[in-house]
């Protein structure tokens, strides 16, 4: 069975605040997990590489990224849409 997006996302953000998978959940902020701006992009850079995706360089800055990286649950969703927007047949839409 493969792991869905989510649970592949939560245990990046895991392995960054140095926790357990199941004590992070959706609604959980960084700043409430102890993740700063570097623990941000070295998360960041994680999940670039386990998706083949690229996000964007100011993701952090969501009104000029368009990625709202607020929670893990937003997060959760940004990737997800990187990932629509990748696939060939996001052009078909």
């Amino acid at each position: 069975m493969e792991t869905s997006v989510k649970d592949r996302i939560i245990a990046i953000i895991a392995q960054q605040a140095v926790r357990d998978s199941h004590e992070v959940t959706p609604d959980m902020s960084l700043n409430a997990l102890g993740i700063d701006s570097l623990g941000l992009v070295e998360a960041i850079f994680a999940i670039e590489e386990e998706f083949d995706i690229s996000v964007p360089f100011n993701a952090n800055e969501a009104e000029q990224s368009g990625l709202d990286l607020s929670s893990v649950g937003a997060i959760v969703a940004a990737v997800e849409s990187l990932i629509a927007a990748k696939s060939p047949n996001a052009a078909l839409a």
